[in-house]
């Protein structure tokens, strides 16, 4: 496979951080954005940290768009071939970049990951998405690294080697993983994420320190953000148009979605740049039918519904899960416009092959149990891993499934 740097699969991305790094610089002045991404690199990135409270929309989106260049050229310098499994990992580095994952804390993941391909005497290109993904943990990284509870000189040292081993065991340990759910969570290494940062997290805190999660949102951007993903939507449904590729478009939603479904290898590019503009104008309406806010943390949510549109998502298929959650807001103890609910509906779509493959019915009751486990969960690891709602999703595929599957052989064997 010819990989070249004119080709239309690399250029978007390469244009889609591009325009966040504009964006960044639009909206604040430089000192104000050099300011404010020290402020990011130097706060606690326990969830939930919104980087726009901390540093500004201006930082915010430097940081994003930053972390999302530098991965799109990692990904064309090694000549790995962009396909959808592509997408999905670029917008998910952009969507936590806004709150979680900053320019300095992704790095030693990714060496440990680097160690591991070497050890192994394998090419670091077999792991690279798991390096990419795995940067779910990189809140250990900055929670030991800048912890007031320890010296520094014991900090910095800790923090470099648990992050690097983090790193070192997450490709092993994510392949047994996904044979746990098969496949029916979109975010293995989030499950995979969940297991390992409980069991650091329940090492600390038998030392004594117990990390706390904390809820830090921005207000009162909804117009000005709404405006801007809607835009980038449109951008990429335009990209992908044509009288062909809307006539096949359809074809895309025969899919379940289950690991793996690579729209762009299975459909090609145009149907799946549809297909993620789609998936990106549902998922931010939701959010604003809902009554809730376009922060860093629902933003962040939203863009990598859209980065898995190229990579098992489609509108068939993650409206069961919006509904779910949206029925268990109702009928529990929270509120659908609280953001960490409204993370629960957009990451919540890990579980779209479920719906995809066994039916709207099964989708929503997955989604109902998926909020209260997603919304409980956290504790066990104190917020250090990002990919919470991953960590759930893979819990809930694990333990349904089974039961979807005995009732559906059951009904064959009465019929």
């Amino acid at each position: 496979m010819k990989y070249r740097l004119k080709d239309k699969s690399i250029l978007i991305l390469l244009f889609f951080s591009l325009l966040l790094i504009l964006f960044g610089l639009v909206m604040d002045s430089p000192k104000n954005i050099y300011n404010g991404l020290v402020k990011i690199i130097l706060e606690r990135d326990i969830l939930l940290t919104d980087y726009i409270v901390i540093g500004g929309i201006g930082a915010t989106f430097i940081n994003v768009g930053l972390l999302s260049l530098i991965f799109v050229l990692i990904l064309y310098f090694m000549k790995i071939p962009i396909t959808g499994i592509s997408y999905a990992a670029i917008l998910s580095i952009t969507g936590f970049s806004f709150f979680g994952k900053n320019i300095f804390n992704v790095w030693f993941i990714i060496i440990g990951v680097y160690l591991y391909a070497k050890v192994k005497k394998e090419k670091f290109s077999q792991y690279i998405y798991v390096a990419l993904f795995g940067t779910a943990m990189s809140p250990i990284t900055t929670e030991f690294i800048f912890s007031s509870y320890l010296p520094w000189y014991i900090g910095v040292p800790l923090g470099i080697l648990v992050s690097i081993l983090i790193g070192f065991i997450l490709a092993p340990v994510s392949t047994h993983t996904l044979k746990i759910h098969q496949g029916y969570s979109l975010y293995n290494i989030g499950f995979t994420a969940g297991l390992i940062s409980t069991i650091v997290v329940s090492i600390i805190r038998s030392y004594g320190y117990n990390p706390n999660t904390r809820l830090i949102t921005s207000e009162g951007n909804n117009l000005l953000f709404g405006i801007l993903l809607m835009v980038i939507f449109l951008v990429f449904i335009i990209l992908g148009s044509g009288e062909k590729a809307y006539k096949k478009y359809f074809n895309l939603w025969k899919y379940s979605g289950r690991l793996k479904t690579d729209f762009i290898v299975l459909e090609g590019l145009n149907l799946a740049l549809i297909n993620m503009g789609l998936c990106g104008i549902i998922s931010t309406l939701f959010v604003l039918i809902c009554g809730g806010e376009l922060n860093g943390p629902t933003i962040g949510g939203i863009f990598v519904v859209v980065g898995f549109g190229a990579y098992g998502k489609h509108p068939k298929n993650i409206i069961p899960i919006f509904l779910g959650v949206y029925i268990g807001a109702l009928t529990k103890i929270w509120d659908i416009k609280q953001t960490s609910v409204l993370l629960a509906a957009l990451f919540g779509t890990s579980l779209a092959p479920i719906a995809g493959e066994f039916g709207l019915v099964w989708g929503i009751l997955a989604a109902y149990m998926h909020l209260s486990v997603a919304l409980n969960v956290v504790y066990l690891y104190g917020g250090l891993n990002l990919y919470n709602n991953g960590f759930s999703a893979g819990l809930i595929a694990t333990f349904l499934v089974p039961i979807i599957r005995a009732f559906k052989k059951e009904e064959v064997s009465h019929n």
